[in-house]
């Protein structure tokens, strides 16, 4: 018995889903990318023009129901060497970096700039050390690179760096093939690459229930490869949606089903996850606050008729509107994390995010790990350790005056008690001056080196090394220049010495 939150009430569930594929059934998805739009045809849809002069796809009832019988109900993850690393499905609970900001806030000098490659790959590194991350992701942008191929590139840094699973996707309409290509240089063919995925994929739908040009071809394209996929709805409650939560619910639903439906009728059996990243619009700021107490209801009202269809998930949150790791941060972080651990969402986007998704925060980053672990712990079972009869440790508690050294204790205190590292206070105050007094910022900061300090290359071939560079240069002019990476300068350099202290410092760590 796990703890548990619940939103929406039984009765409901029913007329929700129900309305969600009415909408599909007559009003419809505006199908932008032609291909995708031709094989919905193929398979018998049909098209109607509605009142906003858009041509949309009709989804009768019993298509809908089909896909949602093939769609799995759970799915398995590999790390970049192929070994089985986790399953999402039930109410297994992973964290992982939000995605896709566009800005750093700097650990070392508090100031937030463009990101660029440099830190990137500092993230990475972070990021692969933190025990209470289920996996990675392509959490901000790297400015120093042409964009066209920014997200295969940031893809390579992640790949270069971690064994980790990682959460990608595409920015252009032909960015999925090329990102696939790279994966599978680490598979022996193909089918391998879809019988052992690393990664899972976002696509988005665009509002006004439509799928644009570029998230059809990726679609399309992550069906062909095998590449497990996260719909993501961006619904905005009083804006493109209704501020009421019961009809907010309907929209996000209809949104997330239309894209499940599409990947299942280019390929029965595509791994889907029913995700979202909703919000709601501040009237007064003209802002669209995805930390918000409405959207962290939505996003367990839209969990909740998911995990009634039996179908994994995914929410953005764990998350901050702040702009620096202040009591606002950690208040609306740990908020997210909780009900998302007690929802049960099985893929959590948003630890070392701030300032509506904007900024990525290194700092954030190990604080929201330690908050991930407790909120991890406190959704542990609950469920008889040795202490039911309670009398003999009532017996012992009275004669010793303590339990503290019972065997009772020294067997459970390791798994019963979460410990939380540095980043946290949880030292009285003159241990704490005796310690030097660090602040939060200090803290993490100390953190986020020593991490770095800690990391240890995974070996990579460079004969794939050398592959996806030159996949990605493909997709580039001649003229364009990559940035320099650190990981390629430190495996050409690759002094045996200096990777055996790194090894010890992680050992000691």
């Amino acid at each position: 018995m796990r703890p548990q939150l619940r939103v929406v009430p039984d009765h409901l569930i029913g007329p929700i889903l129900d309305e969600a594929k009415k909408i599909l059934a007559e009003i419809g998805i505006e199908v932008r990318g032609a291909r995708l739009r031709e094989r919905l045809l193929d398979h018998g849809l049909k098209l109607a023009r509605t009142a906003d002069d858009a041509e949309r796809v009709l989804f009768p009832p019993d298509v809908v129901d089909r896909a949602i019988e093939t769609a799995p109900k759970g799915f398995p993850l590999y790390d970049r060497d192929g070994a089985p690393y986790t399953r999402l499905g039930g109410h297994k609970v992973h964290f992982v970096p939000g995605s896709s900001g566009l800005h750093l806030l700097d650990h070392r000098t508090g100031e937030t700039r463009p990101s660029g490659t440099r830190d990137f790959i500092e993230y990475v590194r972070v990021a692969d050390g933190l025990k209470n991350l289920g996996y990675l992701a392509t959490a901000f942008s790297t400015n120093d690179i042409e964009p066209m191929v920014s997200d295969a590139w940031r893809l390579y840094l992640v790949l270069a760096n971690s064994l980790k699973p990682v959460v990608s996707g595409a920015f252009s309409e032909h960015g999925v093939a090329r990102m696939a290509e790279m994966m599978q240089l680490f598979r022996r063919d193909k089918p391998d690459l879809v019988s052992r995925p690393m990664s899972i994929f976002t696509v988005t739908a665009t509002g006004f229930y439509r799928y644009s040009e570029d998230s059809c071809q990726n679609l399309l394209d992550c069906a062909e490869y095998g590449i497990p996929v996260e719909i993501v709805p961006v619904t905005l409650m009083g804006l493109i949606a209704p501020v009421t939560l019961v009809g907010a619910t309907v929209m996000h639903v209809a949104d997330v089903l239309a894209g499940l439906t599409m990947a299942q009728i280019v390929k029965p059996g595509t791994p889907v996850l029913f995700g979202g990243a909703p919000a709601t619009f501040h009237m007064k700021t003209a802002m669209s606050p995805m930390a918000a107490i409405e959207t962290l209801h939505l996003n367990m009202a839209y969990v909740e008729i998911a995990k009634h269809l039996d179908l994994p998930t995914q929410g953005y949150m764990a998350l901050s509107e702040g702009k620096f790791l202040d009591a606002q941060a950690g208040a609306e972080t740990f908020g997210g994390a909780l009900l998302a651990a007690m929802s049960g969402v099985n893929s959590v986007s948003g630890p070392g995010m701030l300032d509506y998704v904007l900024t990525f925060s290194l700092g954030k980053l190990v604080f929201d790990d330690e908050l991930c672990g407790q909120a991890l712990h406190f959704c542990r079972d609950f469920d008889i350790r040795d202490d039911l009869p309670t009398r003999s440790l009532v017996r012992q508690l009275l004669h010793e005056k303590h339990l503290l050294t019972s065997e009772h204790t020294l067997k459970h205190w390791p798994s019963e008690l979460y410990l939380p590292g540095m980043v946290f206070d949880r030292i009285n105050r003159e241990t704490w001056l005796q310690a030097g007094g660090m602040t939060l910022d200090q803290r993490v900061h100390q953190e986020v080196e020593r991490l770095l300090g800690a990391y240890v290359s995974p070996p990579l071939d460079p004969r794939i090394d050398a592959e996806m560079i030159r996949i990605i240069r493909s997709g580039i002019g001649p003229d364009e220049i990559l940035p320099e990476t650190l990981p390629r300068v430190e495996r050409s350099s690759g002094a045996p010495a200096a990777r055996a202290e790194r090894r010890a410092r992680r050992a000691r760590g």
